[in-house]
């Protein structure tokens, strides 16, 4: 009996020791998520563009004007409309160099009588931020007997776009992003579905992820004009991966910047809405998402002189 009782503790205590020491190899924690980046922006979002799932947040349902980065719904309902032809011709008006003049904005610098193509026009919005292009898309893709009753539809057909992908805080006042009554608002979270909706057209995709554009037009004389527009964006070309979108400027929006990313098989796209230092805020957030450390080196493509600013 006593042997038995000692045969019995021996392998309990051998059982104790296994129990204990088992754990013990099994015990090497999880490495810890990396926390999430300070930005200078009042406002920011970044979303998985496969799966749609949030990787940064930041006042992302907060109302804020939204600059430039309208163009990005401006340009979506241009290409978005049934049998859009990017080939179609459309003669450039004076109106549209007027306007620019007097609200002193970003320009591609179109000239009167020139005759030049939906898909040029669309570069002109996207690069160089002209608020000519995008007056040229609006007067031919609304429906209207004047001017003022075309620009009033294509705004129209914004916010339509707008209420089909289930945006409840943006609202448009503007095809350009200049509000003259400030209703020309947004949310970072809502504008990162409308970047994400237009990057599904890949005509939308190559016009944003170009650096430059140099095309030619039939001239007002009767010659060929040439136009060369930079894209105002300098995370293209600085941030590896960078595919776009927009950026945007203005008093009450502050420093805006629409972006996207790819690298391997993930593409994330995001917002900065008023931030003094929106490519840095977007590297930040983006190493975020694809893990990485590349904001801290990150040098911004140099714009040439006469290239336009937003």
């Amino acid at each position: 009996m006593r042997r038995s009782a000692v045969i019995a503790l021996s392998a309990g205590a051998l059982l104790s020791v296994s129990a204990l020491s088992a754990p013990a190899q099994a015990a090497t924690a999880a490495p810890a998520a990396a926390a999430a980046p300070t930005v200078t922006a009042k406002g920011a979002f970044l979303l998985n563009n496969t799966s749609s799932a949030t990787v940064y947040s930041k006042a992302a349902d907060t109302r804020r004007q939204m600059a430039s980065t309208t163009k990005i719904m401006t340009a979506a309902v241009v290409l978005s409309t049934k049998g859009v032809d990017l080939n179609r011709k459309v003669t450039v008006k004076q109106a549209y160099r007027d306007y620019v003049a007097k609200e002193g904005a970003s320009t591609a610098d179109l000239r009167t009588g020139d005759k030049v193509t939906v898909r040029q026009l669309l570069y002109g919005t996207m690069l160089p931020s002209g608020c000519d292009a995008a007056y040229a898309l609006a007067d031919a893709y609304g429906t209207g007997s004047t001017v003022a009753a075309r620009k009033k539809s294509f705004i129209a057909k914004m916010n339509a776009k707008a209420k089909e992908l289930k945006l409840t805080n943006t609202k448009f006042d503007s095809f350009d992003g200049i509000s003259g009554g400030g209703n020309n608002y947004t949310t970072p979270r809502d504008l990162a579905k409308i970047a994400q909706y237009a990057m599904k057209n890949a005509n939308f995709r190559a016009v944003v992820k170009a650096t430059s554009y140099k095309t030619t037009a039939p001239a007002a004389n009767g010659g060929t004009r040439t136009y060369t527009w930079y894209n105002t964006n300098q995370l293209l070309g600085s941030y590896s991966g960078a595919i776009g979108i927009k950026t945007g400027t203005g008093t009450a929006a502050g420093p805006c910047l629409v972006f996207a990313a790819t690298r391997g098989s993930k593409t994330l796209v995001g917002v900065i809405l008023n931030g003094s230092d929106r490519y840095k805020d977007a590297a930040k957030i983006l190493d975020h998402g694809f893990g990485a450390s590349t904001a801290k080196t990150m040098k911004l493509r140099t714009l040439p002189s006469n290239a336009q600013r937003d």
